[in-house]
């Protein structure tokens, strides 16, 4: 049995024997790309969506009262699961601020509706860091530092607060809260 050697073949030659081997082409027509698939739409946190409206429901009743919220003179808070060290890196300013809000002189559904969007949108746009200035309440006599005490309870019912911390004194102390959002 002979070897053929594919060194010494011609590729003229292997063209035209493949050529005749097939026999007579024809041409297909064009065709069209398939579509293209759109992307799917991003996620939707449906229950969290339901969770923020049944908390605005519940600040733009007034069935919230300040009272019954301890505040004290610094807030802190760190929901569970978290690293502690989490919240001693937000009370030193570790982290910088992407974004703040002023809610003095507002009434306390005007703050809690402008807060939740303000909290909403913050979340959305993937801010990490983020200041609440509710001020002290010095001027809210008998009832305490009411902006304060809703600021404090909006916080601790939203999913996507890890921790808040009342500001250091050159970002505005006890008048001010600083909120560690979670990632998107």
């Amino acid at each position: 049995m002979s070897k053929r050697n594919s060194v010494d073949a011609d590729p003229e030659d292997a063209a035209e024997l493949f050529r005749a081997a097939v026999g007579p082409l024809r041409e297909l027509p064009p065709q069209e790309p398939p579509p293209r698939r759109a992307p799917p739409p991003p996620p939707r946190a449906h229950m969290a969506a339901a969770d923020e409206a049944a908390v605005m429901r519940e600040l733009l009743d007034g069935t919230f009262d300040a009272a019954t919220i301890e505040v004290g003179e610094e807030l802190l808070h760190l929901k569970d699961g978290h690293s502690p060290r989490l919240l001693k890196r937000l009370r030193r300013g570790e982290f910088s601020v992407q974004g703040e809000i002023d809610l003095h002189h507002l009434r306390v559904v005007e703050a809690a509706e402008l807060l939740a969007t303000f909290l909403a949108d913050s979340h959305r746009a993937g801010y990490r860091c983020v200041k609440i200035i509710h001020g002290k309440g010095l001027r809210s006599g008998q009832r305490g530092p009411v902006l304060k005490a809703l600021t404090a309870h909006a916080l601790r019912r939203r999913a996507d607060v890890i921790a808040f911390a009342s500001a250091r004194t050159n970002q505005g102390g006890s008048g001010a809260t600083l909120v560690l959002l979670s990632a998107r």
